[in-house]
């Protein structure tokens, strides 16, 4: 496996892969990788020649410093993690490497067909152009045939797939989008590189959030969303050291609000102690 931290490198890598007709498939990750990562690694070496990982931590989606400067940087047990899962090669650019100074002063632009506007979009205003703008270069640069991505970020999920649709400069690629199942702990708690900022007791506070998600699941032939939505959100607040940020049941496609569970999901934030928490369930 090689590690690549130039873009150049990275081009010459691509360039020999593309000479030999290899398939080529990527997964982007702001390391700090766990199981839930390695599953999606692990499925992209089964289906293609040759798999990139990149690693970088993207500075144009954070809205909060703080949130940046404290996310989880590990690259040595990452690298270490991917050459044990057949991967052949890790992209960990710098920032500057990867932005000029006016690109990371200035908030890309994307048509998002208002997937922006619900849910992480108004509480992380800017956060998803900056998401758009890295995986929109990634994709340009690698030019992979499948790029793999988790379903715990749903809401992003979605704004891939339209990426793709719409941005002229993809659509002749062909990138096939890969949605793949949330992984748990056996508690039932969502894995997140976020994880690792959680004490053992957060942690054991924290399963509550998928216990209770599981539970409204058999609210939904008695109960109305509205009522579902309030139901959780309450049962959420009143475990001590969990509140929450918002709790929406969505269409699975548009993101818009729905008024049976047909085509549901519901999207969850929850702070547990400072850590900022997802997840999601589908009805």
């Amino acid at each position: 496996m090689q590690i690549l931290k130039t873009k150049a490198a990275l081009l010459k890598q691509v360039a020999a892969c593309k000479q030999k007709e290899k398939t080529i498939g990527l997964v982007p990750t702001m390391g700090a990788l766990h199981e839930g990562h390695a599953s999606l690694v692990r499925r992209a070496v089964d289906e293609n020649n040759v798999v990139f990982v990149s690693v970088f931590v993207n500075p144009t989606q954070f809205n909060n410093k703080e949130d940046l400067a404290k996310y989880p940087r590990t690259l040595d047990r990452d690298a270490d993690l991917l050459a044990s899962l057949g991967v052949d090669y890790v992209f960990a650019p710098s920032a500057e490497e990867m932005y000029t100074q006016e690109e990371m002063n200035t908030t890309f632009e994307f048509d998002f067909g208002g997937l922006d506007q619900v849910m992480e979009g108004k509480m992380r205003p800017g956060h998803f152009n900056g998401v758009v703008q890295i995986v929109s270069r990634l994709f340009l640069l690698i030019q992979p045939q499948k790029a793999y991505f988790g379903e715990k970020d749903y809401q992003q999920l979605a704004i891939i797939h339209r990426m793709v649709k719409i941005m002229p400069e993809l659509q002749s690629l062909d990138i096939k989008i890969i949605d793949c199942p949330i992984v748990r702990e056996a508690s039932g708690l969502a894995l997140s590189s976020r994880n690792e900022r959680l004490s053992e007791k957060e942690k054991q506070i924290a399963v509550n959030i998928s216990h209770i998600l599981f539970e409204s699941r058999q609210l939904t032939q008695s109960q109305s969303v509205k009522e579902v939505e309030n139901w959780v959100i309450e049962q959420v607040n009143r475990v001590e050291g969990l509140t929450v940020e918002y709790y929406e049941i969505v269409d699975q496609s548009t993101l818009l609000p729905v008024t049976d569970f047909s085509h549901a999901i519901g999207c969850i934030t929850v702070y547990c102690g400072p850590v900022r928490l997802i997840d999601n369930i589908k009805y």
